[in-house]
């Protein structure tokens, strides 16, 4: 599939433009500087929805080895783990409307792109992300072993926090999952809330924690740094087979 640059109205990039705007007024402060400093690396253009090939694509790749591809929307676990195993980001072309702008019942573009990719400019990010893959597609016609990893997906790549202290002496709570970073509310509320539990990243409880798709998060988990989460894939190896094993 390709991205029909061409099928975008006006109302759709001028959509873009709204989203775009309204999130990089929260983000900063609230963001990974890992994140902040991807919007600026891959060239996210703020007035129009950017081109996979012609925007993205040539500035991630020579940094990481990254490419965006595009699919229709929602993919099986085979094709999306293969995708990401071999470094590609799968992201759907569809843009929400007007009428979503704050609510969505599944990934968009704008979530797809703008939550995720400018982490894909972090090294050790990407490794944990193609190794995580790698473990699911040999799992991958194990139903309990894909919601396992699901659940540890879920609450790193899509809801993940991080504290962090980075080399230019700023310290704290920052956000780098894509899900949080393309939601305004959420935003806020992952690090501003008194009602969400915000807990250190564990493996194993990763593995064995349900969560929630139609509501804020109950409960957030938080890495000290990327290096930590590439450096924690031999132990989501064994102790997913460790799980898989007491379950059987």
């Amino acid at each position: 599939m390709i991205q029909d640059y061409s099928a975008y109205t006006p109302d759709d990039q001028a959509v873009w433009k709204l989203l775009f705007e309204r999130q990089m007024e929260r983000l900063p402060g609230r963001a990974s500087q890992a994140y902040m400093d991807g919007i600026v690396a891959t060239g996210f253009p703020n007035a129009r929805i950017p081109n996979f090939e012609e925007d993205l694509n040539p500035r991630l790749r020579p940094l990481t080895g990254w490419r965006v591809v595009a699919v229709p929307g929602l993919i099986g676990n085979r094709e999306f783990f293969e995708l990401m195993a071999d470094r590609q980001f799968p992201a759907t072309t569809w843009l929400r409307t007007r009428e979503q702008l704050d609510y969505l019942p599944e990934p968009d573009m704008f979530h797809d792109t703008f939550g995720h990719v400018p982490v894909l400019t972090n090294s050790h990010f990407c490794d944990f992300l193609a190794a995580l893959s790698r473990i699911a597609l040999a799992h991958v016609d194990n139903e309990e072993a894909i919601q396992m990893i699901a659940q540890l997906y879920w609450y790193t790549v899509e809801f993940g926090l991080i504290q962090e202290n980075s080399s230019l002496g700023r310290k704290g709570l920052r956000i780098y999952g894509g899900g949080i970073l393309s939601s305004p509310g959420e935003t806020i509320y992952a690090l501003e809330s008194d009602v969400p539990q915000r807990i250190p990243y564990k493996v194993e409880t990763l593995l064995q924690t349900p969560y929630v798709i139609d509501r804020f998060q109950e409960r957030y988990f938080v890495i000290d740094s990327y290096e930590q989460l590439y450096h924690s894939v031999p132990e989501i190896e064994a102790k997913l087979e460790e799980l898989l094993a007491v379950n059987s």
